[in-house]
């Protein structure tokens, strides 16, 4: 398994690996055999893949991205070097920004974990209800989801707001 990092340093980056290893090492078969950071853009992400690719080739199974441009630019890098994404190497990314479910759609992208940057409403509802002097919640969670690119169709497609 290759995985691409955020940026180094960034909470993102920090919680996105541990949380990940965390699961992961419950499956001894399951190894991250080349990790680095992609800086969570696409640029980068390619580049990183495409070094990947030269230095394991055809031994990478699986490619875990921390943002889904890093995943989109790690798809170019794969189709570059001869390889189907998707097929010949699974790729699992998080964020759900609508290009990275167009690349489902595509068989591309396997899998998106969602981070929803859509939390203004919410905010503006908690705010609206403190000036009124209403009790909040210690915490307030927004949905995010978990999509494969089987689930993947044109309305949910469609349905993608950033």
């Amino acid at each position: 398994m290759a995985e691409l990092q955020g940026q180094p340093g960034a909470d993102p980056t920090i919680d996105r690996k541990k949380g990940f290893e965390n699961i992961i090492n419950k499956y001894p078969k399951i190894e991250i055999t080349m990790s680095q950071t992609g800086e969570f853009n696409r640029t980068q992400g390619k580049q990183v893949m495409e070094a990947f690719l030269q230095a394991a080739g055809d031994k990478i199974d699986v490619v875990y991205a921390h943002n889904d441009d890093m995943a989109i630019g790690a798809i170019q890098a794969i189709k570059e070097y001869g390889l189907k994404p998707g097929k010949d190497i699974y790729l699992a990314s998080i964020d759900g920004v609508r290009d990275a479910f167009v690349a489902m759609k595509a068989g591309e992208l396997n899998s998106v974990v969602e981070c929803t940057p859509l939390m203004g409403p919410s905010a503006f509802d908690a705010m609206e209800a403190a000036w009124r002097g209403q009790k909040l919640p210690d915490w307030i969670v927004n949905e995010d989801g978990a999509f494969r690119s089987k689930d993947v169709n044109q309305a949910v497609l469609d349905s993608r707001k950033y």
